[in-house]
């Protein structure tokens, strides 16, 4: 199975930008969050939230085009290359999610953007966000515009949740790395 420390030795294989570094840490322990709400493996869900853009730096054109081989050939399993390739259902990908685990993922990729934006702007960051201060700024579609709101919900939709309550399993999974993640703000 793969392990936290496996994912991060594959993505320095690949990965020097520190955005996407942090990004993949954002994911990574959104999904360890996800894992507990659905009774998974924290530390398998992290590690495939941390390895889900694995070929996106070198390759952004062509995102999980470059996947699947070099991970199978570093052992990486069937179902967790399946799982990593489904967070790009219908936009690089025909990858359904099917599972727990691949739902979250492509729910939770664009989700952790919009989260770490809202705690940027906050004097401390993710340790007082609320999910309610979060709602407000995903009603705001210039917030954050790059990060896909239809897909999100359809994500939640997929999930048989709700965004609120998704948004909610994400920021105190985040909220538990705050300093790791950058997002303990500036204090002021």
């Amino acid at each position: 199975m793969l392990t936290l420390q496996r994912a991060i030795e594959l993505n320095s294989t690949m990965m020097t930008e520190e955005s996407l570094l942090l990004h993949c840490k954002n994911v990574c322990y959104a999904m360890g969050a996800m894992a507990e709400h659905f009774g998974g493996d924290v530390e398998h869900w992290q590690a495939v939230g941390m390895l889900h853009d694995y070929d996106y730096e070198k390759y952004p054109e062509e995102h999980l085009q470059h996947t699947a081989e070099p991970l199978r050939k570093a052992g990486v399993s069937e179902e967790d290359i399946r799982a990593i390739l489904s967070h790009g259902y219908d936009i690089c990908t025909d990858v359904k999610p099917e599972t727990d685990l691949e739902k979250s993922l492509y729910t939770v990729d664009e989700l952790t953007g919009i989260i770490q934006a809202c705690a940027r702007m906050r004097p401390h960051g993710i340790t007082d966000l609320e999910v309610k201060s979060f709602m407000k700024k995903f009603k705001d579609k210039k917030f954050a515009a790059k990060c896909d709101r239809g897909l999100i919900l359809r994500g939640c939709e997929m999930l048989g949740m709700e965004i609120h309550e998704v948004a909610e399993i994400c920021i105190k999974g985040m909220k538990e790395h705050a300093e790791e993640l950058q997002l303990f703000g500036t204090g002021e």
